[in-house]
């Protein structure tokens, strides 16, 4: 899903628990879509009206969660 992101592919529901469309079609997992977006990983990319879907980009925590974890020495 944090892929789809980076990729311009998701959008955001503006709602208290916010609903995640890929190439706009609803995630199938919106559990896991609304912990991202409460735990801080997605957010709207701009401001929308009450049910508006906006593109959803990634918050500085989201892009963490995607770097590679360092080599083992």
């Amino acid at each position: 899903m944090l892929r789809a992101v980076v990729a311009g592919r998701a959008q955001l529901s503006c709602s208290s628990e916010p609903d995640l469309f890929i190439d706009g079609v609803p995630c199938c997992d919106q559990y896991l879509a609304h912990t991202l977006a409460h735990e801080g990983l997605v957010e709207p990319a701009h401001q929308g009206t009450w049910g508006e879907l906006v593109p959803a980009a990634l918050t500085d925590a989201g892009v963490a969660a995607l770097a590679p974890a360092p080599a083992a020495a």
